[in-house]
Parts: structure tokens; sequence; C-alpha cells
């Protein structure tokens, strides 16, 4: 088939380095934004609105390189170790095993130490935030990713505990480069100070790597699969905040980089007060809009590398990040009225789902959207029973 003017702009623009400004605009925002609640009080719905969509923004672009990774896989015939896909059984099962774990923190809280608790869970996010500030600056500051690093470790380790299931010997290899170090190491000083200090702004650096680089690496596989997801926790989001009081005790409780601060104001004593978004909020409905994104490469056979950078028409991503918007502003709205925490999930799901759906409608791709597929092994297993039959 013969690619349309448009598909061959398309892969033009891509094979040329095409430039997304609006990209670099998003990096720029959440960068400026976090620096200058250093200096003023920036209205916090303003804040929070701006800020979590500059992080959509960015993330979903750069989750673009996934159909790399995808395309890869295909021409290997082997999963991609980049790539982590949700199944539809997991879709079903996420709502319960959350519930399991937020009512587990929950008791760990009323029933245990409160310090001792946050002790452990601070280690933990320590631990893994070094690895997504790494992650994050990585891909900032790597401008050729294919570009071999100078050094490199490969060892072959013999242990024991191949008995129950771990490899053996485990292999090692390893290619890195002085940036690689120096970033390292930084990210590692950081996570030790906030473990220290536990200020609301280096929260924040934390809270704001792990929704970017959660939402660069995961995918929903297919739009049935989001929707189960995104319906299920949307039962779970309520029953959890106006149900009981579990939620907003662990979210009030966890002194740790599960959510964004945002800054509203000083009390009377003089201390400053946070208002906060669960990264949940953020990273859910980020999957979400990032498959939809990658349907829209899709349908403009987007092809070449440079991916988060290539122009190419995005009805869908742009449709339901408006819908996200409007339902987290709806989220602000009431809460502020009422006076209550609210589950954003309430209003973000049927934000996201029916803006999606309408785009589909209006375009008349509903059957296209229902049948896009990002699952790597069910692909491979079609193709393999398409070459046995012939």
């Amino acid at each position: 088939m013969t690619p349309s003017p448009k598909q061959q702009e398309t892969t033009a623009n891509i094979n040329n380095g095409g430039t997304n400004y609006i990209l670099y605009l998003s990096y720029a925002t959440i960068i400026g934004l976090w620096i200058a609640t250093q200096f003023t009080l920036i209205p916090y719905v303003i804040h929070l609105l701006v800020l979590v969509t500059a992080i959509l923004y960015a993330a979903c672009h750069h989750s673009l390189v996934l159909r790399e990774e995808a395309a890869k896989a295909k021409e290997s015939g082997e999963p991609s170790e980049f790539v982590e896909t949700l199944r539809a059984e997991d879709a079903y099962q996420f709502p319960l095993i959350g519930s399991l774990s937020l009512f587990s923190l929950y008791c760990a809280f009323k029933f245990l130490d409160k310090d001792l608790v946050n002790l452990l869970i601070g280690v933990y996010f320590c631990a893994v935030g070094c690895v997504a500030i790494f992650a994050t600056f990585q891909n900032a500051f790597t401008f050729d990713k294919t570009a071999k690093k100078p050094f490199s470790i490969k060892k072959s380790i013999a242990h024991p505990l191949g008995a129950i299931g771990i490899e053996s010997p485990l292999q090692i290899d390893l290619e890195f480069s002085v940036l690689d170090i120096l970033l390292l190491i930084g990210s590692a000083v950081f996570c030790g100070f906030y473990f220290k200090m536990k200020k609301w702004y280096m929260n924040n650096v934390l809270g704001i790597c792990f929704c970017l680089q959660g939402i660069e690496r995961f995918s929903l596989g297919t739009f049935k699969i989001g929707a189960i997801l995104l319906i299920g926790l949307f039962f779970y989001d309520i029953f959890w905040v106006f149900g009981t009081d579990v939620m907003v005790s662990v979210a009030k409780n966890l002194d740790g980089p599960i959510k964004i601060l945002f800054p509203r104001g000083y009390s009377p004593e003089g201390k400053l007060e946070l208002s906060l978004l669960g990264l949940g909020d953020i990273v859910i409905p980020g999957f979400f809009l990032a498959l939809l994104l990658r349907f829209d490469a899709h349908q403009a056979n987007l092809v070449g590398g440079s991916q988060p950078h290539a122009s190419f028409p995005k009805p869908y991503f742009h449709s339901s990040l408006i819908g996200y918007v409007l339902g987290l502003g709806m989220t602000m709205y009431v809460m502020i009225v009422f006076k209550a925490a609210q589950p954003a999930l309430l209003y973000l799901v049927p934000a996201c789902l029916g803006s999606a759906l309408a785009c589909a409608a209006i375009r008349g791709e509903i059957k296209e959207l229902f049948q896009y597929s990002e699952e790597q092994e069910e692909e491979q297993e079609a193709d393999k029973k398409k070459a046995d039959n012939n």
C-alpha cells in the first residue's frame, strides 16, 4: 500500500529529525514551576493543572519509544525486556490487589509504630527513587542513544539460589559512561538528603520522576484492557474515599513520594499548608492517554526513529488530554466547594473514556480503536499460527 502524502510527510519529519517544541516546553514548565514555588506562592489550582498537564504531555510522548521496542521484539520473535504490558486478567485483579495493599498500609499505621512504618517505606522509596531520578536525567542528557558506552562490565556469578527459580549463574552485562556514574551518584545523594530532610519540594522531584518513568515504560495493551482497568479503579476510588476513611488516612500518614504536593498558603501560626494529588491519579490515566497517543501514531503509519519529536495528527490524545484536564478541574471545584476530599478517578475516568469514545465515534473509527493491540505475545502467537497454516 502506497503511503498517503500526509503519511509520507510524517515519515520525512521523523527521518529529518523534527522537533516537538511543546515537548521541550513541557519540561521547561515542570522545571520552571518547581523553581518558582521555592520563591513565591502560585495559586495551587493553577499550579496543579499546569504541572500535571506538562507531566502527562512529556511522559506520553516519550512512551512512543514503546512502538520502536515492540517493532524490534516482533522482528526478533522475543518479547522486549523494556516493555511491560498489562494483561486483561491483571486489569481485573488490579483493584483487588490495590485494595489489599491500601488496607495493609492502613492497618500498619493503626497497629504499628507510625515512625517505623514510614522509615521502612522511606528506605524503599529512596532506593526506587534513585533509579527513577537516574533514568529520567539520563534520558534528558543522552542525545545519541545509539552511541556505544565507553565502559562495560560482563560477569557470570554462580549462586545457590537456582533451586528457587533465580537464574544461575547470574549474567551481568552493563555498559556505562562517566555521565552515567555522575548521574547515579547525584541521584543517590539527592535521595539521601530527601530521606533525612523530607522536604515537600524534594518529594515532588521524586513524584514527578515516578510519573514520567511509569507512563513512559508501561503499556495497557489494548483499549479494552485500559477501559477495564479504569472502570475497576473508578469503583475502587469511590469506595475507599467515600465509604471509609482508609484512603485519606493513608495519604495523610504515609510520609513518602506517593503524591505531589502543592503549597496553598500559610496557617495563622506561619506553617505552610499543602494540598496533594496522588500519583495514581496521574499515572493511571497517563497509561490510558499514552496508549491513545500510540494509537494516533499507528493510525498515521508513524515509522522511523526519534518518535517523541514526530509531527502527526493526535486527535485521540488531544481530546482525552483535554477531557482529563476538565475532569481534574471538576475534582478541584467540588473539593473546594464541599471542603472534602474527592476520589479524583470519579471524575477522571468518565472524562478520559468518554472523550476517547466520542472522538472515535465522530471519526468513525470505533472498530479500529478496539482492534488496536500492543500485546506482544498474542501478536507473535497469531503470526506463528498464520505461518503454520501457510
